[in-house]
C-alpha cells in the first residue's frame, strides 16, 4: 500500500482518523502504533519485523547509554555499528556486489534483497535519537510505544493530517 494508493487514500486513512478522533486520549498513541505497524505488515511482513527488531536495539542501547556512564561510548559504537550494518545489508548488499563485479569481471550472483520501506529514514532516525542520548541533547525514552512512535515514518506522513 503506498501513500498515493486509492486503498491508503480512500480507506485506509479515513478509518485511522475516525478511529484516533473517537479513541480516548491515552491510547491515542496505540492506535497510531498499531496502524502504522499494519501499514508495514501491509508493504512485507518480514520487513516490519527488522524494523521493530532495530526499534528494540535503540531502545536498550539508549537505556543502557544513560545507566552506564563509563561505557557509554562503547554501547553508543556498538549500537551504531548494528544499525549501519543492517542498512548495508538490506540496502547496499546488491550494489556493492554488482561494484566488484563490474570493476573485477567478477560473476558474483546478486542477493536481489528486497528493499524494506524506509529503511533510511528509521535508521537514521534511530542513528540521531541514540547519538542525542549520548550527547545529553534528549532524555531516554523509556516509553517503548513513544519510541516506536518517534521511528516508525508513518506517523510523520500522518501528523500532518491528524496532529
Amino acid at each position: 500500500m503506498l501513500f498515493n494508493s486509492i486503498s491508503f487514500l480512500y480507506y485506509f486513512l479515513p478509518t485511522l482518523i475516525i478511529i484516533y478522533f473517537i479513541t480516548p486520549k491515552k491510547y491515542k498513541n496505540i492506535i497510531l502504533l498499531i496502524a502504522s505497524l499494519l501499514f508495514y505488515l501491509y508493504g512485507e511482513p518480514k520487513y516490519a519485523f527488522l524494523m521493530i527488531a532495530e526499534i528494540i536495539i535503540a531502545y536498550i542501547g539508549a537505556i543502557l547509554i544513560d545507566k552506564y556512564k563509563n561505557q557509554r561510548k562503547n554501547i553508543l559504537i556498538t549500537t551504531l555499528i548494528i544499525h549501519i550494518f543492517l542498512l548495508i545489508i538490506f540496502k547496499y548488499t546488491d550494489f556493492i556486489i554488482q561494484s566488484i563485479n563490474d570493476i573485477s569481471n567478477a560473476n558474483i550472483k546478486l542477493l536481489n534483497i528486497a528493499l524494506p520501506i524506509g529503511i533510511s529514514f528509521y535508521t537514521f532516525q534511530i542513528i540521531s535519537y541514540l547519538i542525542d542520548v549520548y550527547n545529553g541533547k534528549v532524555k531516554v525514552q523509556k516509553n517503548i510505544i513513544k519510541l516506536c512512535l518517534y521511528e516508525i515514518t508513518l506517523l510523520d506522513f500522518l501528523t500532518i493530517f491528524i496532529i
